[in-house]
């Protein structure tokens, strides 16, 4: 009886539709719909046959009762027709002046507006028959609680709306819309109150997710959020009917969990689905509890300001557009919403709650707050008194105790005065990237001179930037540099240090990663420069020439600048270093081979510090390639990639510092401890390649982990096959041959090599007027080594010319190879032709491995060693930088890969065709 009894309930657990469902959704990719989530998983598993029967007569059981199961079966198939239009107690209004908006609702509170869409022939056209026979193929994005990106064709879609009974249905939330559907845009337009948005400055691939279309059946809906990057919203329903429910900034809805993590800010908000709150929480609120609410209709356009709770109901199948912008009024706030830290995230959202204060953990919160208090303008949210976190700097006396209050002065109270944005970790949910916001203010604080006030208190809230303008000015007068003006305030480009453009000059701090980071990356450039000129390399005509480099240092409060050419220690540092102080006078102490030895033991963690170095380089005439290469003719881009084939060739060839406290003829046996390998007897690896082979073999030990963690588009399958796709011993990857003892050595030393070469590390120079110009025609334009471009077409000169390339910051040594992967992804975009004629002017094997040298050990996996295309990717999979998201995101139909391999001959397979040209 108990065997039966547990068999009945295993039974109806493993039909429960929602189950199947998760099983379904966590793949990912295109969905169609098959009647049901058990059949539609079998049939994505190749389970079942399309047509084959699954859902067989349904058995019935005595004696077994869950309130679990009920309540959720109740969810699927409640209806909701018994939601009457609500009282109001949002304001609906017809439309305003953008004065009466600004003045009594923009940054304040919500207002339904009921006539901003009368015009649009969205008003007629967006219903399901009439989209159904222009989309009915077009695949949208599907919003569901899954870490994996899914779209469904709207005929699908359509279909499964019809018949499903789902306790969360799934609806279409797509950002994409306007590129894979464009007609629809023409459907509408920004209503005229939300016509400014600061985020239109930047390119549209930069700007982050702003609009989407909205479509759901009856039950589905957004459970409790706050938008993205504390941005306000507007959203117009055209058909159906919403349920909305407001709370004020800092009020967490009853059923609402916020984890904010403390390494690096990320936000989770743990809620009901909407569906579930206002079945099971909202009837048990009392009235002085309950949110602001209002029932959308058709043509109704609800305005959402920054930072606001809300949870949206759909009552009937529905259809929206909604888009999410920044404007004067919330600017602030989403500037405080992307600097570096935790804290001041929580309270953002949660208030005070997010403070755990010894003092007001008892505190209960207040949530006695009236309809009519919600709606008054001049509120302050409260919702219970706490001590603030003091630093010192927010203008807060330590016993003073404070409401919460979503206002910028307050809020920024909360900020953690150690944190710095360009050493801290950046919150992967934060509403931009870490680049695109250094490149956003800088834009804005270009282009719109009227709120610079604004913009540079935004600037400072997230980038320090007060901070880097004093070092800055400090920098310029130690060196007699002029003073910088107005426009000049702001780091310019998306690097990882502030860079600023000052005259006809580039100073840059380095920042990242911490004191000791910064400063192997500081002296290892020092030392390349050095280096160039000894040897008198002709690439040394195409660097930024060094004017003045040094340390800046902040003591009791005053920024001075401590001159330094990289070689000895100035007491400064070898106060923190004092392991270094017995080096040379004459020796880089922390140049590229005390920089590999760091790469190997430096942590996670990022030390806070007051000491950070500064380069100034003379500036180059021109515009780096990313801002003009749209701009470019393919002639143009062509004498690009021969410019860098030259001067990769020439970086390459350049000899290595000497090691300091080894010996080149000194030899580490690595042996392998795998069966695979049993028979090896040793590979004689210079001390020159092991710190760069123990690198790699550190990234291979999390491997997985790291791709699962930068997920999609990497797809899921080959991800578990990297592994095995990767060689047990890296050190095969690199070239060698029999000594004279019969074993086996690394036949060549490794290279310099840049590591950053992409589209905004390359100067380009405007060339003169062009007449007759035939982009197709070249003669073969020769670029001299270290001599005047020699730029010819049949029609005259090209509109531009590269000169220089910049940045070395990453500098390093390993494999060649390696400077091809952002050069072939980034700056060529996956443009063969391009790498064709790089590939030209560089002239150096990729490989020296002779036919008969490979170790009788490899066995059978000894052709896929011969290949320059195998080494290319499994530098790619080992990298310590996303280039496989890249790759992804280049070569789309490679989301269906099977193997590695595919992806290799791909993408990397004209470097096999070179190397054979070439031997």
């Amino acid at each position: 009886m108990i065997f039966r009894h547990k068999w009945s309930v295993m039974y109806i657990l493993c039909n429960e539709e929602p189950l199947w469902m998760s099983k379904c959704l966590s793949t990912g990719g295109l969905i169609e719909y098959k009647g049901s989530w058990r059949k539609t998983t079998l049939c994505r598993l190749n389970l079942c046959a399309e047509n084959e029967e699954v859902d067989h007569k349904t058995l019935h059981f005595d004696g077994f009762n869950s309130l679990f199961l009920y309540r959720r079966w109740y969810r699927r198939f409640t209806a909701l027709s018994a939601f009457s239009f609500d009282s109001g107690t949002v304001e609906r209004i017809k439309d305003l002046s953008l004065d009466e908006f600004k003045a009594q609702y923009d940054g304040q509170k919500p207002v339904l507006l009921t006539e901003l869409a009368e015009t649009w022939p969205a008003r007629t056209n967006w219903t399901i028959d009439q989209l159904l026979p222009s989309y009915g193929d077009v695949a949208f994005r599907i919003s569901q609680r899954s870490p994996q990106k899914i779209r469904m064709k709207f005929k699908d879609y359509v279909s499964y709306m019809e018949v499903q009974h789902d306790e969360d249905p799934l609806y279409i939330f797509d950002d994409k819309f306007g590129e894979s559907a464009p007609a629809l845009l023409e459907d509408y337009s920004v209503p005229h109150l939300f016509h400014e948005d600061f985020f239109d400055i930047l390119d549209h691939d930069q700007r982050p997710p702003f609009r989407w279309l909205i479509i759901g059946p009856e039950r589905s809906g957004a459970s409790w959020h706050v938008d993205p990057g504390l941005t306000s919203a507007w959203n117009t329903l055209l058909c159906g009917r919403k349920r909305w429910a407001l709370y004020p900034p800092g009020r967490v809805p009853a059923g609402v969990t916020v984890h904010v993590n403390e390494e690096d800010g990320d936000v989770n908000i743990e809620s009901p689905t909407s569906l579930q709150w206002w079945l099971d929480i909202y009837p048990q609120l009392a009235d002085h509890d309950k949110p602001l609410e209002c029932t959308q209709l058709p043509g109704e356009t609800i305005f959402v300001p920054s930072g606001w709770w809300h949870c949206v109901l759909n009552l009937e199948t529905s259809i929206a557009v909604t888009q999410n912008f920044v404007n004067p009024s919330n600017f602030l706030f989403v500037c405080l919403d992307m600097a570096p830290g935790h804290r001041v995230k929580g309270v953002c959202r949660a208030g005070l709650l997010a403070i755990p204060d010894e003092d007001s953990r008892d505190v209960e919160p207040n949530n006695s707050m009236d309809i009519e208090e919600l709606n008054h303008c001049e509120t302050t949210h409260k919702e219970k008194k706490l001590k603030p976190c003091t630093n010192g700097s927010n203008g807060y006396a330590k016993e003073e105790y404070q409401t919460f209050s979503y206002d910028i002065d307050f809020l920024s109270g909360f900020l953690e005065e150690e944190r710095d944005h360009y050493v801290s970790l950046w919150s992967p949910t934060n509403y931009i990237g870490q680049r695109e916001m250094r490149e956003w203010l800088h834009r804005l604080w270009i282009a719109k001179p009227a709120e610079r006030q604004l913009i540079w208190k935004g600037a400072c809230l997230t980038l320090n930037a007060d901070k880097w303008y004093a070092c800055l000015v400090e920098i310029c007068q130690r060196h007699m540099l002029p003073s910088p003006l107005d426009d000049e305030k702001l780091p310019v480009g998306t690097g990882s240090n502030p860079v600023f453009l000052v005259s006809n000059y580039v100073i840059k701090i380095y920042v990242e990663g911490g004191l000791e980071s910064t400063i192997h990356g500081f002296d290892t450039e020092l030392e390349f420069y050095n280096l160039l000129y000894k040897v008198n390399s002709p690439l040394k005509e195409h660097v930024p020439d060094i004017v003045a480099s040094g340390f800046i240092v902040h003591e009791n409060g005053v920024y001075r600048t401590v001159p330094w050419n990289g070689k000895g220690l100035p007491e400064v540092i070898a106060n923190c270093f004092p392991e270094k102080v017995t080096s040379s006078d004459d020796c880089f102490s922390f140049g590229v081979w005390s920089k590999k030895q760091f790469e190997l033991r430096r942590s996670e963690a990022v030390s806070e510090t007051r000491i950070w170095p500064y380069l100034v380089t003379k500036r180059c005439k021109g515009d780096i390639f990313a801002h003009i290469r749209n701009t470019l003719s393919k002639d143009d881009v062509l004498h690009l990639a021969s410019f860098l084939g030259v001067q990769l060739r020439n970086l390459h060839l350049l000899p290595l510092p000497q090691m300091l406290n080894a010996s080149e003829s000194k030899v580490d046996h690595i042996k392998s401890t795998t069966e695979k390998f049993s028979d090896l007897t040793g590979l004689k690896i210079s001390p020159k390649w092991k710190p760069v082979i123990d690198i790699l073999e550190e990234r291979k030990e999390s491997i997985r982990n790291r791709l699962v963690q930068w997920g999609d588009p990497i797809p899921e399958l080959l991800i578990e096959k990297a592994e095995e796709y990767l060689p047990q011993d890296l050190a095969l990857l690199l070239d060698f041959e029999k000594d004279v003892d019969g074993l086996y050595r690394i036949c060549h030393s490794p290279s310099w090599i840049h590591s950053d070469i992409m589209d905004d590390n390359i100067h380009m120079e405007p060339g003169l007027p062009m007449n007759g110009f035939d982009e197709d025609a070249l003669t073969g334009g020769s670029i001299g080594n270290g001599g005047e471009n020699q730029f010819i077409t049949k029609g005259g000169p090209r509109k531009w010319i590269p000169t220089h390339i910049i940045d070395f910051s990453d500098l390093s040594i390993g494999d060649p190879l390696y400077d091809l992967i952002p050069l072939y992804l980034d700056v060529f975009r996956g443009d063969v032709s391009l790498l064709k004629k790089f590939l030209e002017s560089y002239n150096l094997p990729l490989s020296r491995r002779a036919a008969d040298h490979t170790p009788p050990y490899c066995g059978s996996a000894e052709n896929k060693f011969k290949r320059i295309s195998y080494r290319a990717t499994c530098y790619c999979i080992l990298h310590e930088e996303n280039v496989l998201g890249a790759i992804f995101s280049l070569w789309k139909e490679l989301r269906t890969a099977t193997s590695w391999q595919i992806v290799e001959e791909a993408v990397w397979g004209e470097l096999n065709n070179y190397q054979s040209t070439l031997t």
